[in-house]
Order: C-alpha cells, then sequence, then structure tokens
C-alpha cells in the first residue's frame, strides 16, 4: 500500500461523491470520484487505488456487477453503500466479496472510520492474515491450504483459488478446531466489526465456504451448524512447513 492511500468513489450522485473526496483529502487521503463503473475501469488503467467506495444503485451497471468483477480482477478492498432499507443488498454486497457496507445515508465520519478499519486488515502481509500459519500448509480433511499463497489443494493436486472473504474465515476455523463460534465472534475474527439486526453476513460466507469445501454442502460435514449457538469446525488441521 501507498504511504498516502488512494480512494476511488463511484457514485452516481454528484453531490454526494464530490463532498466524500473532498472529506477525505481533508483527512490525509488521496481521492478520485466517478460518477459510473465505465469511468471506475479507466481509473482503475490509469492508476492503482487501495480501496473502492462503490454505490450499489446507480445507471448502467450496478454496483452489485461491478463487485463481481473486482473480485476476479483485483484484491482491491471495497466498501458497498447502499440504500438503507435494501438489506438484500449488503447480504449480497458481502457474498461477493466486498469488505464492508454502509447505509446511505451516512455520515462522512462514519465512512472515513470503516475505510481506516478495512485498510488496517488488509495491509497486513500474508504472515499476519495466517497469524501464526504464515510460510506453512495446513492440512485437514481432504484438503491442504497454502497460507501464503491463498489456495487449497485437493488430492488430485487441483487447486481452488480462495477469495479474501473466503481465506479470512477458513483461517479463523483453522485456528479454532471443534471449538462453538458465534456469528458475533466469527465477524469480529474476520471482519472486525459487530454485527447488525438480521445481519446474514457470516451465515453467507458459511455457506460459500461449504461449496468450495465439503463433498455435499447441503449435508455439511466439515463446518457444523449448531443450533442458537453458530458454528464448529469438525476437523482436525496438520501443519506443514
Amino acid at each position: 500500500m501507498t504511504s498516502t492511500p488512494n480512494i476511488l468513489i463511484v457514485d452516481d450522485h454528484r453531490e454526494i461523491r464530490d463532498a466524500l473526496k473532498r472529506y477525505l483529502e481533508r483527512n490525509g487521503f488521496r481521492a478520485i470520484a466517478v460518477e459510473n463503473t465505465k469511468a471506475m475501469d479507466k481509473a482503475m488503467v490509469n492508476s492503482r487505488f487501495d480501496l473502492v467506495v462503490l454505490d450499489v444503485m446507480m445507471p448502467g451497471e450496478d454496483g452489485l456487477s461491478a463487485c463481481r468483477r473486482l473480485r476476479v480482477e483485483s484484491d482491491v478492498a471495497v466498501l458497498m453503500l447502499t440504500a438503507l432499507s435494501e438489506d438484500t443488498d449488503k447480504i449480497v454486497g458481502l457474498e461477493l466479496g466486498a469488505d464492508d457496507y454502509l447505509t446511505k445515508p451516512f455520515n462522512p465520519r462514519e465512512v472515513l472510520a470503516r475505510i481506516k478499519s478495512i485498510l488496517r486488515r488488509i495491509e497486513r502481509p500474508p504472515q499476519a492474515l495466517g497469524g501464526a500459519y504464515g510460510g506453512k500448509h495446513l492440512q485437514f480433511d481432504r484438503w491442504i491450504l497454502d497460507v501464503d499463497r491463498r489456495v487449497l489443494i485437493d488430492l488430485e493436486n487441483n487447486e481452488v483459488a480462495l477469495t479474501m472473504g473466503d481465506y479470512q474465515l477458513l483461517i479463523v476455523f483453522l485456528e479454532h478446531p471443534r471449538m462453538l463460534l458465534s456469528r458475533d465472534r466469527l465477524l469480529d475474527l474476520t471482519s472486525g466489526r459487530e454485527a447488525t439486526p438480521f445481519d446474514r453476513a457470516i451465515d453467507n460466507q458459511v455457506s460459500r465456504l461449504r461449496r468450495k469445501i465439503e463433498r455435499d454442502a447441503a449435508s455439511p460435514e466439515l463446518i457444523a451448524t449448531v443450533k442458537g449457538g453458530g458454528y464448529c469446525f469438525m476437523a482436525d488441521v496438520m501443519e506443514n512447513t
């Protein structure tokens, strides 16, 4: 990450994006504001950004579709902006790989706090993201996790890439095998934020991870759901250098 974080704001409302740009610049950030995802793509070709503030509802390609593309094409962090009543957008955005979300209308100070929180997480080196497992391979069930490369390898040596969200959740489970972890605890350990009422972010992330590591995601054996409690990782974990 550059010494002065560079933020890209993508919002079709000129007043919102320009006001947010000015506020971030007054607080020590570099910032560029654009009105749609076409301009976003052009800006990302010309500059490197540490984080994209991405509105969901925009003419043309919406923010959810753009987030899906970004997760395939880039490791840039994403903070989604959603309408207050659209809980589905929040859930889908997080499932697609957004790092956090914020509802409109918002206080610029809250945007700044969320951005700083995300940047603190992503600026850690791979060894820090993997905790004490940096530089190692972790074996569980029929999988080996290459911690630094963020890749799963099966018994046939096939590789499965993980999104940052998948990786962070899996690392937490591997660090706490056979321990009951509540949804609130998982959310805190993976993203450093507190759950809001009816927050389904962890449930959706667990479902996504199950589709990658379970033999049958509909009948999971590795990540067990504990009714009223949360989740428990049921496999033994072995370390390999």
